[in-house]
């Protein structure tokens, strides 16, 4: 099979022929489809992101067709459409796991990250961490959905019952979550780089009542704030535009430092809290929501062997939803 790798070396990925993968008990073989780029593969080979396998396979916004099953699957067969997302195993026997909390498992196994992804031509990978995709979304609109979507659900749902949503980094997450949080009858605030027209015009189409640049003030105090943007200057920012009461949420795996602030900045019971990976839990009622919400999902494709075109896109802001690399 063809795929890219990344050797720790450089962060530029090889395009190289490995063997195809065998699945093992209780996994699957997947003939990826489709495969997005994600924020989270920029600090991997951006070194970021400490000790990645290596050499890796990156990607974790999978979509593909179950080629093979090993022994003990159930609930998947051959020819079925699925998705593989960033969580690929936990140990089930942590304080965590048995709390229900497995995003938080101590010996966790990420797609893409400390197992091979899907910038590849085959994948294996956990059944018990796959999902069926809603069938209204093509290959590529559906790979945002395993991570962007996820992440941002995960994200919008540590807001509570948050009315006045600002979304900091309108891009695969934001643009998204922007969608959900208006079908939950929320009104929606992106904040965008500053004087980034293309993106505040892109957010406003999307429903946000109000975009601006992230060195602005909303028109009104906010009751909540989800940061994706990996910058850490922005939780003051935005602990400036919540209300009393506000939270603060920050989406991302990775941010620069948080610079020092006023402690009445955060008076008044205001909170700043991350989210960190997903549970199968949330996998279930995401796609629930993107079934019965047909969300527009804006991807630029490229070819596999332009994986590293995608990463510099992404890393220089050159997008306006996703990117997602396909196998054809």
């Amino acid at each position: 099979m063809r795929a890219m790798l990344f050797d720790g070396a450089s962060p530029l990925l090889r395009e190289v022929e490995l063997p195809d993968p065998t699945p093992g008990a209780g996994q699957l073989l997947v003939d990826v489809r489709a495969c997005g780029v994600c924020r989270t593969d920029l600090h991997v080979v951006d070194g970021d992101l400490q000790h990645p396998k290596q050499p890796l396979i990156p990607g974790h916004e999978i979509v593909g067709t179950v080629a093979a099953t090993g022994g003990g699957v159930t609930g998947f067969a051959p020819g079925d459409r699925i998705g593989v997302p960033w969580l690929g195993h936990t140990c089930g026997h942590c304080r965590f796991c048995l709390r229900g909390r497995e995003n938080l498992c101590d010996a966790p196994g990420f797609t893409g990250y400390t197992l091979d992804g899907g910038y590849a031509g085959r994948t294996v990978a956990d059944a018990r961490y796959c999902f069926h995709l809603p069938r209204q979304y093509s290959d590529v609109e559906a790979a945002p959905l395993l991570c962007a979507g996820l992440i941002g659900y995960r994200t919008l749902a540590m807001a509570g019952d948050a009315e006045r949503i600002g979304i900091y980094g309108f891009g695969a997450a934001a643009h998204i979550v922007a969608q959900v949080a208006r079908h939950e009858g929320r009104t929606v605030y992106a904040f965008t780089r500053p004087g980034d027209v293309a993106a505040q015009q892109f957010a406003r189409r999307l429903g946000a009542a109000w975009a601006g640049g992230s060195d602005e003030a909303p028109p009104e105090p906010l009751d909540a704030a989800l940061l994706f943007a990996p910058v850490g200057a922005l939780v003051p920012a935005a602990l400036r535009a919540v209300t009393k009461g506000g939270t603060v949420v920050c989406g991302g795996i990775h941010m620069s430092d948080i610079p020092a602030f006023p402690y009445a900045w955060l008076w008044e019971e205001r909170r700043i809290v991350s989210v960190a990976n997903l549970t199968r839990e949330d996998g279930a009622a995401f796609m629930a929501i993107a079934a019965r919400h047909t969300l527009e999902i804006d991807a630029t494709p490229y070819p596999l062997a332009r994986a590293n075109e995608a990463l510099a896109d992404l890393r220089a802001g050159r997008l306006t939803g996703a990117a997602v690399l396909t196998m054809t």
